[in-house]
């Protein structure tokens, strides 16, 4: 690590006000380790990708993602394929790659743990799907990636609750799709490692998921997910029942979750999602917590496509 851009978003979080300070405080730690860095800030939704693409243009070997995972994403999508290594100081309302990667809170402090972090190649995940205009697109993702309800979730998680309640408003948005979402089921194709014939389920949700512990009441949703595996780790909700997924929820909070015919876990390389023949219901996709578009959508694995930092305690 020896030139630095830390790339921050002014608007993430709950404490937009005190994000510069924070990230002043982060920067003198590179600075006092003799590291050339430099603050640059987003100017608004979808311009951290660019300014990361213009710091690695100027010879940055090491780009920092300061904020949640939407600012990580992307980052993400500039970093992936290229040599440049991702760094991820957590300060946004969600951090599961930086709980994942053991990185906490303050700023300055995570900065001192990725300054003895290990540079590791590791897989990451890729969706492609219709976005809002039809067209076809595709993105990278570290942490998971959503078909169905999750989708339908974070389309109608509102940004300002999010900023102004924090974490309250993911349980708040996550009881409303509970209780109003239609679940609608569509189909799934299934490429399992070593299998030569594919498989096909009829899912009301699908989750691809590439880390183990996502954060707060949220760890260890699919045992086996981590970045170092060459597979993506599948649940997929084969019901529609409000009951099962109200039990699978309570079940994943306390931390005894089991899995069934009913919502099922299980591996895969590539899988492709579609709307059911004759279905006229939208089926929504997300990636790291960003809604991108609709079905169709087909999500595999991209082997050593990023250089990511990862702590010794990780």
């Amino acid at each position: 690590m020896r030139r630095v851009a830390l790339i921050y978003n002014p608007a993430s979080g709950q404490h937009a006000n005190g994000y510069l300070a924070s990230v002043e405080s982060a920067c003198a730690v590179l600075r006092e380790a003799g590291v050339e860095a430099e603050i640059l800030p987003t100017q608004g939704p979808g311009t951290a990708g660019e300014i990361a693409r213009q710091a690695v243009e100027k010879g940055c070997d090491t780009v920092l993602a300061c904020g949640g995972d939407g600012t990580v994403n992307e980052v993400l999508q500039t970093l992936a394929g290229g040599t440049t290594a991702l760094g991820v100081v957590p300060m946004g309302t969600a951090n599961a790659l930086a709980a994942d990667l053991g990185l906490g809170s303050p700023p300055a402090k995570a900065v001192h743990a990725l300054l003895t972090a290990s540079p590791v190649r590791v897989a990451v995940g890729k969706i492609s799907y219709r976005d809002r205009e039809g067209a076809e697109s595709s993105r990278y993702f570290t942490v998971a990636a959503g078909v169905g309800a999750d989708g339908q979730f974070f389309y109608r998680l509102d940004a300002n609750l999010k900023r102004r309640f924090g974490y309250a408003a993911y349980l708040l948005e996550a009881l409303r799709i509970w209780s109003t979402h239609k679940f609608p089921l569509f189909d799934v194709t299934v490429f399992a490692p070593g299998e030569p014939k594919a498989r096909v389920e009829q899912v009301s949700q699908l989750l691809a998921v590439r880390i183990g512990n996502f954060g707060g009441v949220v760890q260890n949703l699919v045992p086996g997910a981590a970045l170092y595996n060459s597979n993506l780790r599948l649940v997929a909700f084969k019901t529609r029942s409000r009951y099962r997924y109200l039990r699978f929820i309570a079940a994943v909070i306390f931390r005894r979750h089991t899995y069934s015919r009913g919502i099922e876990s299980l591996d895969a390389v590539t899988v492709e999602c579609s709307t059911r023949n004759g279905s006229a219901e939208r089926v929504l996709v997300e990636a790291d917590g960003d809604t991108l578009g609709r079905l169709p959508a087909r999500i595999e694995i991209v082997p050593d496509a990023l250089t990511l930092l990862i702590p010794s305690q990780s």
